[in-house]
């Protein structure tokens, strides 16, 4: 990870406890847990984009393997009509 990203997560992660500490005389405990979850699944989302744009191209491109081809059976012949 590049250093940019890292005080990315820095930031974000001050941020959360700061909001965390402001909002903990105001919301439930239980509530408090569903929020820090939320926020867990936000900042990963963030980075995941974050690294997403930030990191460069592949130099080179998947190969697609060509489709194994698969054997006949007798059931699937086709039937003749006359």
């Amino acid at each position: 990870m590049t250093r940019d990203g890292e005080r990315v997560i820095e930031l974000i992660n001050e941020l959360g406890s700061r909001v965390g500490n402001v909002l903990s005389d105001m919301v439930p405990p239980a509530a408090q847990v569903h929020l820090l979850n939320a926020q867990r699944e936000l900042i990963t989302a963030l980075m995941l984009i974050y690294e997403n744009r930030v990191a460069p191209e592949p130099a080179t491109k998947r190969v697609r393997r060509a489709r194994a081809t698969r054997r006949t059976t007798r059931r699937d012949s086709k039937i003749r009509i006359d």
